[in-house]
């Protein structure tokens, strides 16, 4: 079993770029793809960008291709997600998740997943 921690998150102006990280307990980090969500005020959660176990594949949402990056450090346990030339609807709440691979889009668009941080604040200022 994994546990994930997320931080980084904070306050920046638009344009800014802003870094956080998904640190996961237990020694099976490679078993898992490891990805990023968000919800904002009033909307539901949705996906933002996933990566596969050894860091080969990379999915990313047609809202943030482009200006996110995800990578990972597997001998840190821990999952990045950069985040440049960010905009007011970046603003959310980012939420890590995990899941055994292989990746199932299915699970992933919709958030069906087992494992999930409790989510650090990312506001963007006009």
């Amino acid at each position: 079993q994994v546990q994930l921690a997320e931080s980084g998150g904070g306050l920046v102006q638009a344009g800014d770029s802003l870094r956080l990280s998904c640190a996961a307990s237990g020694r099976t980090f490679t078993n898992y793809i490891i990805g990023w969500f968000r919800q904002a005020p009033g909307k539901e959660r949705e996906f933002v960008t996933a990566i596969s176990m050894y860091g080969g594949t990379t999915w990313y949402a047609d809202s943030v291709r482009g200006r996110f990056t995800i990578s990972r450090d597997n001998a840190k346990n821990t999952v990045y997600l950069q985040m440049n030339s960010l905009k007011p609807e970046d603003t959310a709440v980012y939420y890590c998740a995990a899941e055994a691979g292989p990746y199932r889009s299915t699970r992933w668009l919709v958030g069906n997943l087992a494992l999930w941080g409790q989510g650090t604040l990312v506001t963007v200022s006009s």
